[in-house]
């Protein structure tokens, strides 16, 4: 890796435009997930950085120079960041792979959609327009959008770099200043990032960042009394701990919590279509997407056809080091390895069926945190394979007799995330995109183009509020309404 790239790994905080050393003075270790080696380190924030980082968004957002920008200006900043990403795709997408695991083709996608991040909200910053309202006579009446002031920003490592540019892009375009706790697991990408920034001019104080423990770092963060708002991407237990936190002050949060994600399959789908989409669906970051399709439900009169052409494609899925650039990585942790191994031997005691297995490279790295793509089927619907998010590259398979059954297996779970629907029958497609209990339903397709324009979240389980397009930005401002009196 390039010297600018350790730079950014040797244990700091970016705290008022500044990369200073944690109060603690301690670095945790940053593991590559293909080889299980320590690779870099990133600072051990904790509540003092954290009151640091808070206090230094309040001066930029109310004092500063960030806080006396022209919505437009805020914009062009974001342009030219999103440019700069561009321009270092490679570097990026390099710290992304070996960051997170995920092969270097996925890395690159990352890093270009997290530009088509910066790139949008900055279009839209100075596109935030009020309304004037019908009033009493000798009354003038108008609403205005402002942004919250500072906002919290709680990231997670599966997707550091997209999750920074849809999160704070947005926030940003808004007028916030923001303090971002990034994962630990990974955030080098984002850390690179913050230096393009900082190259670029954006202000002291506006982006903020403190990588350390979630249980110190995080919990602070979430707790701080100078936050405005707060957006978190996690599991739904720590978004349980981040909404209570939120509500003892009074602020609004996002949270984006995960899923369970079903793609329906009914006898009249264009399979040759389909097929490439579920299998990719779920072995997209070796199965860590909280969006992951983890259940295809099919019809059962061609479930037999389907189950083993998706078998005769998981045989060929072959999984290996981010560097080999094959169709999927390591999982991201020695933990999620074998959480990911737990679900897998419960099915197995239980008797679910194991349809296909991918492989394993030969030659991996002896410290590397590999599963194969497993294909299971049939699975029981009250099966905790069936109904929990494994978060790894598992696809369980459900049979269904008719729509009303698939319906109703479709919104089984406490998770309402993202479904696709793939039939030809277009009455069938509104039914079932009206019924289904998710945020996003694709029809005859799943997750495409990467969505930054499509407002993203959940009901449920999965969580509430929205990401991505215009959804996205009004998160992250408020609503004031001015009366005249003019007589």
């Amino acid at each position: 890796m390039s010297g600018k790239t350790e730079s950014v790994s040797r244990g700091r905080c970016l705290i008022g435009g500044r990369w200073v050393a944690p109060a603690s003075g301690e670095t945790l270790p940053v593991i590559c997930p293909s080889d299980g080696r320590v690779f870099a380190e990133i600072a051990s924030g904790g509540p003092a950085d954290i009151d640091a980082a808070v206090a230094a968004a309040r001066r930029a957002f109310e004092k500063g120079a960030w806080g006396r920008l022209p919505a437009f200006e805020r914009g062009r900043l974001l342009m030219r960041l999103s440019a700069a990403i561009l321009d270092h795709v490679e570097e990026l997408a390099e710290i992304e792979s070996r960051d997170t695991g995920k092969p270097l083709s996925q890395g690159r996608a990352d890093i270009r959609a997290c530009a088509r991040y910066f790139e949008y909200y900055g279009g839209a910053a100075d596109k935030l327009h009020g309304d004037t309202i019908p009033f009493l006579e000798g009354y003038t009446a108008a609403s205005f959008w402002e942004p919250h002031g500072v906002t919290a920003h709680i990231i997670p490592w599966n997707y550091p770099a997209q999750i920074f540019g849809r999160s704070i892009g947005a926030a940003l375009a808004a007028g916030n200043a923001c303090v971002l706790k990034p994962a630990e697991d990974a955030c080098l990408s984002l850390l690179r990032i913050a230096e393009l920034m900082q190259e670029i001019g954006f202000p002291e104080g506006a982006l903020n960042i403190v990588p350390g423990p979630g249980e110190e770092a995080g919990a602070a963060l979430a707790a701080h009394p100078g936050i405005d708002f707060i957006s978190f991407t996690g599991s739904p237990e720590t978004g349980t701990a981040i909404q209570a936190a939120a509500a003892r002050n009074h602020i609004g949060c996002t949270l984006e919590l995960g899923g369970k994600s079903p793609q329906i399959l009914f006898a009249d789908a264009d399979l040759e279509a389909a097929l490439p989409v579920v299998v990719a669906a779920i072995v997209q970051n070796a199965g860590q997407t909280c969006s992951a399709g983890s259940r295809v439900l099919i019809e059962k009169t061609v479930y037999e056809e389907v189950t083993a052409r998706l078998a005769a494609r998981f045989r060929e899925l072959v999984a290996g080091p981010h560097d080999r650039d094959l169709d999927l990585g390591p999982l991201i942790s020695r933990r999620q390895m074998e959480r990911v191994r737990g679900y897998l031997g419960e099915a197995r005691e239980r008797g679910i069926p194991v349809l296909a297995e991918g492989r394993l490279a030969a030659d991996l790295p002896p410290g590397g945190y590999y599963v194969p793509p497993v294909l299971l089927g049939p699975v029981p619907a009250s099966e905790r394979l069936a109904c929990e998010e494994v978060f790894g590259p598992v696809l369980a398979c459900l049979p269904f007799a008719d729509e009303a059954e698939a319906l109703a297996l479709a919104n089984a779970t406490p998770y309402g995330l993202v479904a696709g629907v793939w039939t030809a029958d277009g009455s069938r497609q509104l039914r079932l995109a009206h019924g289904i209990r998710a945020g996003q339903v694709f029809v005859n397709g799943y997750g495409a183009g990467g969505g930054i324009e499509l407002p993203f979240g959940g009901v449920g389980r999965s969580g509430h509020g929205r990401e991505k397009g215009f959804a996205g930005l009004y998160e992250f401002v408020k609503l004031k309404t001015v009366v005249w009196n003019h007589g």
